[in-house]
């Protein structure tokens, strides 16, 4: 199937059976601020424009997506466990046909998949996420040797943009020395952070080196991305995989 022009499909060298794509704020039914294909049912915007939207993707997707109550924690969930719209920032599948998702407008969105195409993961990095070990905990629920795994980073708010306190850098760099490369210094007290970096880190650590994506923007492209910092009321954009019927 070809998917639409304002769906953007990952790059990257994932079995034949792993499907992913990701939206942007295009080709959807919301109102302004929430213009256009808002997916997030939590952000203000008019529940029937939601549920639309959601709609719209239907074709695209085999099953309903699992979506998450994300709240920036660790929590990684599986989709073969039932849950009523689970507490979590990350889920993984091991069965064909379960869709997972997570949304975000600026955090990182980053997929996973191993080389046998037997499971994928999705997770919300934020920066608080990232910094506790959601992608450790994430990739510990898909029960894979992390050197058959590889990742995509998707649209998130680029390094120019990204401006954080001394602690959320003494965060990070606590945990991880080797993030201190990932802060550019900006007025007194002030950092400019390197999301991709940040995460890039964190799956190198853990012997994921296969890493795909980043450099989206979604603070710079107003045109196709939805930014919480930038706009504040704003929609949410997600990022889908699956594992097709064989």
């Amino acid at each position: 199937m070809s998917l639409p022009e304002h769906i953007i499909t990952p790059d990257w060298p994932a079995p034949g059976n792993v499907r992913a794509l990701q939206t942007t704020r295009n080709g959807g039914a919301s109102a302004a601020p929430y213009s256009s294909l808002n997916l997030g049912s939590h952000v203000g915007d008019v529940p029937l424009a939601v549920a639309r939207n959601r709609q719209l993707l239907a074709p695209l997707l085999p099953n309903e997506p699992v979506w998450l109550n994300q709240v920036h924690g660790t929590v990684a969930v599986d989709t073969g466990t039932p849950q009523c719209t689970p507490q979590a920032d990350a889920c993984i599948a091991t069965h064909a046909g379960a869709v997972c998702v997570v949304m975000t407008a600026d955090c990182l969105p980053v997929l996973l998949c191993d080389d046998e195409g037997s499971v994928v993961g999705a997770v919300h990095a934020g920066w608080r996420g990232l910094c506790d070990g959601v992608i450790e905990q994430a990739v510990r629920a898909m029960n894979s040797p992390p050197g058959n795994l590889m990742a995509w980073l998707g649209p998130a708010i680029g390094p120019q943009a990204f401006e954080v306190g001394d602690e959320v850098r003494a965060a990070f760099v606590a945990r991880q020395s080797q993030a201190a490369a990932a802060f550019v210094p900006g007025v007194a007290g002030k950092w400019y952070a390197d999301i991709y970096e940040l995460a890039r880190l964190r799956l190198n650590a853990l012997g994921i080196n296969r890493i795909y994506g980043g450099g989206l923007c979604t603070y710079s492209d107003h045109s196709r991305f939805f930014s919480y910092r930038r706009d504040g009321a704003t929609g949410r954009m997600g990022s889908f995989i699956w594992l097709a019927e064989a």
